[in-house]
């Protein structure tokens, strides 16, 4: 009788299956996960993998402690009362059903607004609304469809993962066991007859094979499930050729003793899985070190105003303290959670929640970190130091929760879609002509071929080089968001300049007044008015003015591109554009210049006197050469002559372009074929630079927090952009570099291996080697880019 397997799981139905829509179910939680998935239209799961699921398991009353608060508020990432969001471990995530289906929560219940997973760490990101759903429900919800998660509150106590030393221990018993292998084929390798010969060969060779059982049942077993599970789906992963050479050694090894054929090939059997486990090992260490170093973004120069008796000074957000008073701006991120002391709160959590409505809060509320403040200047207490890894998470929240070794093992994976099946087919060749020609090396030469091929050295190539050059980028204060930011700046054949904040030196410029003068009253209104602005003009004009206390507004309205509008109870004032402050002229104005109405009366205007940063010349000269520029401006044309004189001819000059329009133009220099680098001040500047292949912003001592942006550049750092560029550049003519390198090494390894000239053993010990060299040659060529960039 045909055996049935459960439509869901894939298990075989034991006893009598139960049939429902007609499909076969090995119990009825199975079936009912499929009811689950069918009433919401969620079948597709089982059209992207054959029987992806699991049995759910019982589970009544197991997570009660999900309705304490206590415990709920250690595991929670986000709680403003209204939306959650908590990140749950999943042991069973295992392929794209898995993912498919824990991204369409929403599906199955609409109180989730979202939910991502990172495939690597086998976790899931939720967020939900907690007025009708809660964390338990959440955990039950998961568990009824067969992903129960795993919840160690000690785990979300300390914020850190548990070490794994599984690898640890299976490396330690490979080594122990290769040792003693090695050591009991002693006498085989001498060629020791006689009393040996009568009376030990045998024991020895039984205690080989039982030494080799641990190995290849416990230490090697991961390459054995990562086969199965590839070819489950029908993927040839890098692990098949690895567990069929170890499964042939094992099996050849294991008849040869058996009938006294031979001591079999125990030695390079051990010795295949301690060095196979030995790379890996290195690697899992390496990419310890490289997350390590990618927590470079804990020094990217985000930074807030710090309050003390009254002084403003600028703090970089890793050195706020519990206790710090904060002066949050007009769109500026709360970087800590906080309680909030002075000024009208209107808080958007969109990059925290994806709700993009501003919430109200008053003196005496908390504040979370994430929240973007907007509607003006308001004051509040740190309750704790910065999170940064936090931080990171709101400026690249699509990319953030990839753990980069994910994104090594997807290279990994294709490039041995195609090279798996070209080492098999030379294995199953090369193996076929020597069991005519020499049947004694037929399998060394299957399993020699197997290992020596194994594209490691290649899938390392890219992250390494990246990585690497991702952390030098990062000490010379030019910070990446990740490292696909590199490949796609060694690309750009379009360069996009705003000007004011980005091209001119903010500290340097000077302004003169023109028009009435202004009382004291307007005079401090218009002081705490650009207080409370992140734009580079209200930046330099606050500064510029005489003190004056600082006045509470009861009124902050910033219209990017345009102004202010600020009231104080008594008086309302408006900063920014002739228009927008209601004074009409004839003639178009000839310098940059920001205007001043007080109660609807025009006052007059400042006349600011750029300063340009130093080098910039240069700079677009070296840039001119192989780039097409473009100064892309919100001011009026009365730079343009000055512009002229500085930048090399044919660099196009574009002013009065409103945000909406510089966005709009990169659109369709995009649609032309230009790959654009845009390079603005973060705030204006949002959607073209979220809209460019690269967008960069320049920082001064005030940084505006901006997601939309790719990279950060310090201002110091301006005239060193080609550099930047360059290097990037030079970063893929590397990775292209140690792919040859590595393709080289295969084809010597396989010439050697095909001929029967290597031993499996010596093939184990050369693979994690060709890595090794991998690494140092990215690493050294990757610190000798960053020595010419210094």
């Amino acid at each position: 009788m045909e055996q049935t397997n459960c439509f869901h799981c894939g298990d075989p139905c034991e006893n009598e299956s139960i049939t429902f829509d007609e499909k076969s179910f090995c119990c009825n939680g199975c079936k009912t996960v499929y009811e689950i998935f069918h009433e919401n239209d969620l079948t597709c799961y089982y059209d992207l993998q054959q029987a992806p699921g699991a049995t759910p398991k019982e589970i009544e009353g197991k997570y009660n402690f999900l309705e304490q608060e206590a415990i709920i508020d250690k595991l929670l990432e986000f709680n403003d009362g209204q939306t959650q969001i908590v990140t749950l471990k999943i042991p069973h995530i295992h392929c794209s059903s898995c993912i498919w289906i824990l991204e369409n929560l929403n599906k199955l219940n609409p109180n989730i607004t979202a939910s991502q997973v990172n495939f690597g760490q086998k976790t899931v990101r939720a967020t939900y609304k907690t007025t009708t759903f809660s964390l338990k429900e959440l955990v039950l919800l998961l568990s009824s469809i067969g992903y129960e998660p795993y919840i160690s509150l000690e785990d979300y106590n300390t914020g850190k993962n548990k070490v794994n030393r599984s690898l640890i221990y299976k490396l330690g018993v490979a080594g122990f066991a290769f040792g003693n292998v090695m050591f009991l084929s002693f006498p085989e390798y001498f060629e020791v007859n006689e009393f040996w010969l009568d009376q030990y060969k045998g024991l020895f060779r039984w205690l080989m094979f039982a030494y080799s059982l641990p190995v290849v049942f416990y230490a090697g077993r991961d390459y054995f499930i990562s086969a199965f599970k590839g070819l489950r789906s029908k993927i040839l992963n890098i692990d098949v050729p690895i567990a069929l050479g170890i499964l042939v050694l094992f099996v050849r090894s294991t008849i040869e003793i058996m009938f006294d054929l031979g001591a079999g090939f125990f030695d390079s059997l051990t010795g295949l899985v301690f060095f196979l486990l030995l790379g890996r090992f290195f690697q899992q260490k390496t990419y310890a070190y490289l997350s390590f170093e990618r927590d470079y973004k804990s020094y990217f120069p985000i930074a807030v105003t710090k309050l003390d008796q009254g002084e403003e000074s600028p703090i970089q957000v890793y050195d706020i303290q519990q206790g710090d008073r904060l002066l949050i701006r007009n769109e500026e991120l709360i970087p800590v959670d906080a309680i909030l002391i002075n000024g009208n709160a209107n808080v958007d959590y969109s990059f925290v929640t994806g709700e993009s409505e501003s919430v109200h809060k008053a003196s005496g509320d908390k504040l979370f970190a994430g929240g973007k403040q907007t509607s003006g200047v308001i004051e509040v207490e740190a309750l704790k130091s910065v999170e940064q890894s936090y931080l990171t998470q709101l400026w690249s929240n699509d990319v953030f929760n990839k753990n980069k070794e994910d994104a090594f093992t997807t290279l990994t994976n294709t490039i041995s879609k195609r090279f798996t099946i070209a080492v098999l087919s030379i294995a199953f060749l090369a193996t076929s002509y020597w069991m005519f020609v020499d049947m004694s090396k037929a399998m060394n030469v299957f399993t020699a071929v197997l290992i020596i091929a194994c594209p490691c050295a290649i899938a390392l190539a890219a992250p390494f080089t990246l990585g690497n050059l991702l952390r030098i980028f990062g000490k010379l204060k030019f910070y990446l968001k990740n490292a696909s930011v590199i490949e796609q700046l060694a690309q750009i054949n379009t360069i996009i300049f705003d000007k004011t904040g980005t091209i001119t030196a903010n500290k340097k410029s000077t302004a003169n007044y023109e028009g009435i003068q202004l009382s004291r009253e307007e005079e401090a209104l218009l002081k705490s008015s650009l207080r409370g602005s992140n734009h580079p003009l209200s930046r330099s004009l606050y500064q510029l003015l005489a003190e004056h206390q600082i006045v509470p507004l009861t009124n902050f309205e910033e219209h990017l591109g345009k102004g202010i509008v600020a009231a104080d109870g008594s008086n309302t004032i408006k900063i920014g554009s002739p228009a927008f402050v209601g004074q009409v002229s004839a003639l178009p104005e000839l310098s940059t210049s920001v205007h001043i109405s007080s109660n609807d009366q025009y006052k007059g205007k400042y006349t600011f006197y750029n300063s340009y940063r130093p080098g910039l010349s240069k700079l677009f000269n070296q840039l001119k050469r192989t780039f097409d520029l473009v100064i892309l401006s919100g001011d009026n044309e009365g730079e343009a002559e000055n512009l002229k004189k500085l930048l090399p001819t044919k660099t196009k000059l574009i002013f009065n372009q409103k945000p909406q329009d510089k966005l709009e133009y990169i659109k369709y220099h995009q649609s032309e074929g230009a790959k654009v680098l845009m390079v603005g001040d973060g705030l204006n500047d949002a959607g073209a630079l979220a809209q460019s292949e690269v967008g960069i912003a320049i920082s001064e001592d005030i940084n505006v927090f901006s997601p939309a942006c790719d990279a950060i550049l310090d201002a110091g750092k301006f005239n060193q952009l080609n550099d930047y560029i360059m290097a990037s550049k030079s970063a893929i003519k590397i990775i292209k570099w140690s792919f040859i390198f590595s393709f080289i090494y295969n084809v010597i390894g396989l010439y050697f291996a095909v001929t029967g000239q290597l031993k499996p053993v010596i093939a184990a010990i050369l693979m994690p080697l060709s890595s090794i060299s991998i690494v140092i040659f990215t690493t050294v060529a990757t610190n000798y880019l960053g020595r010419k960039l210094k």
